[in-house]
């Protein structure tokens, strides 16, 4: 058959079908038998065997997580539903597979409308922790639930590692005091944060710095501005990953609060710094980032030990001493050690807790508390 293949007597699509082969599989037949026709062995020659199946069978497990994920309204990404399967039942399927079945079982999604290609940025940062790229979207994330909550997401720019991501019911500053030093405690402090220009960054005055500012410089962070959106793509394109996962997920698990999501974003997070190859650098961010280790392409320096640390990522107001010695915090006036008419700091944490300061953070002193209720 082959040898008539060669003469030119049959075509490749009736030979495919008279060997009840694919095209391209007899391609690559044909490809071994040229060889040995070069060699002039050709009559000698015989195709090898392909082996056979030996995929092992998928588990009712595997099977049943991607019926819920697939069968969610929305529905899961045939991608998704492939990472979903490695992280909760450890067994490796990829994109096509679960389409196939998808397609056996009634659950594959409609034909999507035509999208522009994403456009690729050809060039990165050489070393981990030169520039952290930070953003936030809003995205109703939650099934029947109308609320667009904002999702800050922050990736380091060389690996593409996601260094934090949470959904906010807000985007205020305590949302950005919450998000960064958690990052900065797991992977360290960068030397700059690629940001737009929110009223949270940046102020028109160049000598002066919003309080997130001030907060990054007591550490020897900076902001470097982006001037357009599309000129911070990684971060933008991240968005696209959690807005095609995240309510498929969460409508498949009857997740529809805060609370409830974000220890299941942060499994999803480490998943895809661990395991998902990224389509640009050719690896997983995680390998790239030791890959930067091992080359000692890092300018990441460790969570200082400074005793400022949780009164900086802290919304600081200055409040004068009422006539009785006592301040307002929260909803109480609660007395203080401090002079009547003094001037003091009042902290607001992340976490909901509240610190009365002597004087504001200064790297050459230690903070004077007169009030916290912080557990300690």
């Amino acid at each position: 058959m082959l040898a008539g293949f060669r003469a030119g007597e049959i075509k490749a699509k009736a030979a495919a079908k008279k060997l009840g082969l694919s095209r391209s599989r007899l391609y690559k037949l044909y490809s071994n038998y040229l060889k040995a026709c070069a060699h002039h062995v050709q009559a000698d020659w015989s195709p090898k065997v392909s082996g056979g199946d030996h995929a092992p069978d998928w588990s009712p497990e595997v099977e049943a997580l991607l019926r819920r994920r697939l069968s969610s309204k929305p529905p899961a990404s045939y991608s998704f539903a492939a990472s979903e399967v490695l992280r909760q039942c450890h067994f490796k399927i990829d994109r096509a597979q679960a389409r196939r079945w998808a397609i056996e079982h009634g659950l594959a999604h409609p034909k999507p409308n035509h999208r522009p290609t994403a456009p690729v940025r050809r060039w990165q940062r050489s070393r981990i922790g030169e520039l952290w790229q930070l953003d936030a979207t809003p995205e109703r994330w939650f099934p029947q639930c109308r609320q667009a909550f904002p999702m800050l997401n922050m990736l380091d720019d060389c690996s593409r590692v996601f260094t934090g991501s949470k959904i906010y019911e807000r985007e205020t500053l305590l949302a950005y005091l919450d998000l960064l030093p958690t990052a900065f405690c797991q992977y360290g402090l960068p030397l700059e944060l690629y940001v737009d220009y929110h009223s949270l960054f940046f102020t028109y005055d160049p000598k002066a710095l919003t309080q997130l500012g001030q907060a990054l410089h007591f550490y020897g962070i900076t902001f470097r501005f982006a001037p357009t959106p599309q000129a911070k793509g990684k971060v933008e394109r991240s968005h696209s990953f959690w807005q095609q996962r995240l309510p498929a997920y969460f409508a498949s698990e009857q997740i529809a609060d805060l609370d409830q999501a974000d220890p299941h974003v942060q499994a999803l997070r480490l998943h895809r710094n661990q395991h998902e190859i990224h389509r640009e650098i050719k690896m997983t961010p995680n390998k790239a980032w030791d890959l930067a280790l091992k080359e000692e392409r890092s300018v990441l320096r460790p969570k200082p030990n400074c005793p400022w640390w949780p009164f900086v990522w802290s919304q600081r107001t200055h409040i004068k001493v009422g006539p009785d010695g006592r301040v307002p915090i929260g909803s109480q006036l609660l007395r203080i050690d401090a002079q009547p008419g003094a001037k003091v700091v009042l902290c607001h944490h992340p976490s909901g807790h509240h610190s009365v300061l002597a004087a504001p953070p200064s790297p050459t002193s230690k903070p004077l508390i007169l009030f916290s209720n912080m557990p300690k």
